[in-house]
């Protein structure tokens, strides 16, 4: 019965924040999901400069509740009228320890200026990494 409950705990992920799945066929740590075409043009450089294989591929669309009755078919709009949704789409590393929230905070990613990765830098509230203030200084 040990041996069962270890090997559930190896398999499956440690939490909420280090995820990971299949990408391509490869097993990957997850980075980001639903992430925006301008999010993997500045994820992918940041990680491949930290020397992380970076997979991308498109999320899957968001499912839709059926609706509870059918529709007339002179209420419905056309297909072409029907915005579909923003492309989003998967970040994963064929690294599977790999982790953001431990990687941030443990001040081990760095931008290719050779400053450290901070968190306002990852979330692009700055341009600049600024890793010589504190994150939880008092302002």
């Amino acid at each position: 019965m040990r041996f069962v409950l270890c090997f559930l705990i190896i398999v499956m992920a440690i939490n909420k924040n280090h995820e990971f799945e299949e990408l391509d066929g490869v097993k990957c740590a997850i980075v980001e999901r639903n992430a925006s075409q301008q999010r993997v043009e500045f994820l992918k450089p940041l990680l491949e400069f930290n020397k992380y294989t970076v997979i991308v591929v498109a999320s899957p669309p968001p499912k839709t509740a059926a609706p509870a009755t059918a529709a007339p078919a002179a209420t419905e709009a056309p297909i072409d009228t029907i915005q579909q949704s923003p492309a989003t789409f998967t970040i994963g590393v064929t690294d599977v320890t790999f982790n953001p929230i431990n990687a941030i905070f443990g001040r081990s990613l760095k931008t290719p200026g050779g400053y450290i990765v901070t968190l306002a830098y990852w979330q692009q509230k700055e341009t600049v990494s600024r890793d010589n203030v504190p994150y939880f200084t008092k302002k």
